[in-house]
This record gives C-alpha cells, sequence and structure tokens, in this order.
C-alpha cells in the first residue's frame, strides 16, 4: 500500500503526498510518545527529521497535539470493513500472490456500500483506496453478483458490523467477495497486473512517466 503510492505515483500527486503526511504525522506522535523513557533516542531521531523548521527539540514543543482533521467520522468504519473483506479474499486464495487476481466485492444497497464507495467512487478501479487495501491488481464494488458470474464460482460472504457515533447508529451488513485471475500483464514498473503487455507499463504508469518528462 505504501510503496505503491510512494515509489509508482508523479511526485507531486495527492495521493503520494498524502501518504507522506501520515507518515509524518506517525513519526512525530510516535517520538513525542516514548520522550519521557527513552529521552535521548527522542531528541535525536527529532533533530533529524528533514522537514521540521525549528531547532528548539522534542521537549520544548510541546506534548502530542493531534489535529481533529484525523477525525473524520466513517472512515475508521470503512477501514475496518474493507480489511474484513480483504482477509476474507485472501483467505480464499490460499497464499498466492494478490496481485495475480482481480476482486468483485458485491453489497446490498446500505450503509455498508456507502462507505465503501467513499473509498472507491468508480465502479472498477486498480488505483483506488479499495484496491489498495485488498491488495489485488483490480478491484470492482457492485450493489449484485454479476449475471455472468459461473455457477461454480468461489464466493466467499462474510458479514460486517458498522457501528457509528458511539453506537447510536448500528447496522449488520453482509457481504460477498469473488476472488478471479486476473487476465491482464504484469506491469514492468507497478509490477500490478494492468497492462496490456509485459513489455509496456500500465496506463497509471505510462500517465505518471508522461508527467515526469514534461516537467524536466
Amino acid at each position: 500500500l505504501l510503496s505503491c503510492r510512494l515509489y509508482c505515483e508523479e511526485a507531486k500527486d495527492p495521493k503520494r503526498r498524502s501518504c507522506q503526511t501520515v507518515l509524518a504525522e506517525a513519526l512525530d506522535i510516535v517520538v513525542r510518545s516514548f520522550a519521557p523513557i527513552l529521552p535521548h533516542l527522542a531528541e535525536e531521531v527529532f533533530q533529524y527529521i528533514p522537514y521540521k523548521k525549528d531547532s528548539e527539540g522534542v521537549f520544548r514543543t510541546g506534548w502530542i497535539n493531534a489535529s481533529s482533521a484525523w477525525k473524520k467520522p466513517g472512515i475508521e468504519e470503512a477501514i475496518e470493513g474493507a480489511c474484513a473483506m480483504r482477509d476474507s479474499f485472501l483467505g480464499s486464495i490460499s497464499g498466492k500472490n494478490a496481485l495475480e487476481y482481480e476482486v468483485i466485492i458485491v453489497i446490498e444497497p446500505g450503509l455498508l456500500f456507502e462507505l465503501m464507495e467513499a473509498l472507491q467512487a468508480e465502479e472498477t478501479s486498480s488505483v483506488s483506496q479499495l484496491n489498495e487495501i485488498m491488495m489485488a491488481s483490480q478491484t470492482t464494488l457492485l450493489s449484485e453478483l454479476p449475471k455472468e458470474t459461473p455457477s461454480d464460482a468461489n464466493i466467499i460472504k462474510g458479514t460486517f458490523l458498522i457501528n457509528l457515533e458511539g453506537g447510536d447508529i448500528c447496522e449488520q451488513s453482509s457481504y460477498k467477495v469473488i476472488a478471479r485471475p486476473i487476465a491482464k500483464a504484469k506491469c514492468p514498473r507497478c509490477r500490478r497486473y494492468t497492462a496490456e503487455s509485459s513489455s509496456t507499463p500500465c496506463p497509471r504508469c505510462l500517465q505518471v512517466l508522461a508527467a515526469g518528462k514534461g516537467s524536466t
């Protein structure tokens, strides 16, 4: 998830920058949290953080002060729900390379479906947050099973309990996960099976490479 965003996206792409922001915030909180018991280590780490503007040190810049902007309603439940579906997917392929598969997630219209839509606005995507969590090469989000689904398809069924606003909103939702081998070739740049040919980068990588040439 992190490596794909950091190494495959364009340098100034919002996905890559948001990943860097999360890592920076996590590092700041971790360093401040262990500073009282490991002061010398915390101070050394703090002094070597390249983007810090001040030089006052970890003990002169205050305690942990996480922004309220991180507490976005529903995002925790959305990630937990996606992780539950990912576990169903990975369990169905028995340790095989997840990138060699595409995933179809089927959820009836409701709160869980809306939460997954927040992670993937398109019906099918290889670059959405939902697909990154699933660890597959491509993820499709549907409200009903595709008509062309084979009768012998391996359909994994599961449920997820949504608990929002301190329990004021509770909903038990069911989902289905279908994993099937993807028909596309392995991209030589991002290593996902999203290319038309093994010798040509996938559309996303071609776009990033073209943007990089244009900025030089």
